[in-house]
């Protein structure tokens, strides 16, 4: 790696890393003002937790020997502490970046159960699914396990699966998630849009900003371990800009079409659906279809979002209809419009199988792990607050804060 690598893989691991307080402020603004510091808490314990587990054994899981096809993960107990990888510094910077990823996809989940979650439980739910469900996953797409193998394994020649920056690891993985949590933690007191409404739309808008800002790491970041004007950056960059930028667009078209208004919120919900739809295929599709992508991932979530209404699950954040939604779209669309191998390219279908397979299984897999996680800790510890505490407000029953003191309660406070 040349020194100009080196310091842009650095820049790009602060980058992501900035992502999560990004959420932070996004989700924090999203929820009612009386659980804000309980849903900014619960990215910043992520970060926190997940960072420790990374360094003590999650780099060592990321990947596997490729002996096998069904190896699970690496071996948690063979650097365990990073003492052997300490002494490499190309694979510290490394590690460094991957581990940024791992945490922003477990504080992703977070946003389907604001407002009735247990601090502790989270951190617990957060540690298992990182070990089981992250790290392997991880291991899986980019490690040189079973999905990395998979186009070998069917016969396909040369083709594997195509996930560039976390279609399937971060936003399959994280989406799938959160709707195993909304549906055992269960609905909110008094479910319904009114409970929808953000307290704070500024911190939204500046959350997003702060998302768009760190996704240029999350996805050019890759890119410059190598050689930054050989590579294809410029490809992705644009790719970055302009999904998301339609996908503001295909939104607001939805809502106007509705009869909705053209909300604030509407537009940062488009460009998180539009960006995390060319996170897999940033490298892969050309600009025009990146452009239709953002568009179709800000429709297709604008109407999922409003699904859990009818299928009465409480996902407070839009985790799936964001997340999980649009990053099947974008993990797909490679197969139908990728550059080299996409369906209506002119080539076969073969690109289209991997990505369906690879796609499902993640969703199947991180579903199922996380619903039986989750049940777990609800049934012996418990993850739901109880419901005095979730009309007293999250924040003063688990945190015992409140995002903001008013004049007259400072005066008194004073006065006292």
């Amino acid at each position: 790696m040349d020194t100009g690598g080196a310091a842009w893989l650095i820049t790009a691991t602060a980058l992501v890393l900035f992502m999560t307080p990004g959420l932070a402020l996004f989700y924090g603004g999203l929820v009612r003002e009386k659980g804000a510091i309980s849903m900014m808490m619960m990215s910043f314990g992520a970060l926190a937790l997940v960072a420790v587990l990374w360094v003590l054994f999650g780099h060592a899981m990321i990947s596997v020997d490729g002996s096998s096809f069904f190896q699970f993960a690496g071996n948690p107990f063979t650097d365990f502490g990073m003492v052997a990888t300490s002494g490499d510094n190309e694979a510290m910077m490394g590690s460094a970046y991957s581990a940024t990823f791992a945490i922003i996809t477990v504080a992703l989940i977070s946003g389907s159960i604001a407002d009735r979650a247990r601090f502790g439980s989270w951190l617990l739910f957060a540690g298992i699914f990182a070990t089981l469900v992250y790290f392997p996953v991880a291991a899986w797409v980019w490690g040189g396990g079973w999905i990395s193998q998979l186009g070998t394994a069917l016969g396909f020649g040369d083709l594997g699966v195509i996930d560039y920056a976390g279609g399937t690891a971060v936003h399959i993985n994280a989406g799938a998630a959160a709707l195993a949590l909304a549906l055992v933690l269960g609905r909110r007191q008094g479910f319904g849009k009114s409970l929808n409404q953000p307290h704070n739309v500024p911190l939204v808008l500046v959350g997003t900003a702060i998302l768009w800002f760190g996704w240029f790491g999350f996805n050019v970041g890759a890119e410059g371990t190598g050689n930054l004007v050989d590579g294809i950056p410029g490809l992705i960059t644009v790719n970055t800009i302009v999904a998301p930028a339609a996908g503001i667009l295909g939104w607001l078209a939805i809502d106007r079409l509705r009869g909705k208004k053209p909300t604030a919120v509407g537009a940062a919900s488009g460009v998180i659906a539009g960006l995390v739809g060319i996170t897999p295929a940033c490298a892969d599709i050309l600009p025009g279809w990146a452009l239709l992508l953002g568009f179709v991932c800000g429709v297709a979530a604008e109407y999922a979002c409003d699904l859990k209404w009818a299928a009465k699950y409480d996902d407070s954040l839009d985790v799936v209809g964001i997340h999980l939604v649009a990053g099947l779209i974008g993990s797909i669309w490679p197969g139908l419009f990728g550059t080299t191998s996409g369906l209506f390219m002119g080539f076969g279908v073969q690109q289209l199988i991997l990505q369906v397979v690879a796609s499902v299984a993640v969703l199947i897999y991180s579903f199922v792990v996380a619903y039986v996680v989750g049940m777990v800790i609800q049934k012996t510890i418990g993850f739901r607050i109880t419901s005095e505490e979730e009309l007293a407000g999250v924040d003063e029953s688990v945190h015992g804060e409140r995002a903001y003191q008013r004049t007259g309660e400072l005066n008194q406070v004073g006065a006292a």
